[in-house]
């Protein structure tokens, strides 16, 4: 799966465990682009992500998170947000 794909998953099970409609999207996307995201067939930029997870009511970096666990099956909750905690302080510390 490509993180398109991921993506796509993701912003659909987001969606859906919220009990939103594409439609709840009007003020910040069209339908017709909710679809096409859900289908893979775009990718939205970090504005557009900031604006999917405010009208899901979740932090932007869900929705990211759980495409990149979608896209690698093996990483879980725990082990991702770790390997981005060590890489975090890795960075800051330089």
């Amino acid at each position: 799966m490509d993180i398109k794909e991921a993506f796509a998953k993701a912003l659909k099970q987001a969606r859906i465990s919220k009990q939103l409609t594409q439609e709840d999207f009007s003020n910040v996307s069209s339908r017709t682009y909710i679809s096409s995201l859900e289908r893979g067939l775009k990718n939205p930029t970090l504005d557009k992500i900031n604006d999917l997870a405010s009208v899901i009511g979740i932090h932007p970096l869900t929705l990211i998170s759980l495409a990149y666990m979608a896209d690698d099956n093996k990483l879980n909750t725990i082990d991702l947000f770790k390997l981005v905690t060590n890489e975090i302080d890795q960075i800051q510390s330089a």
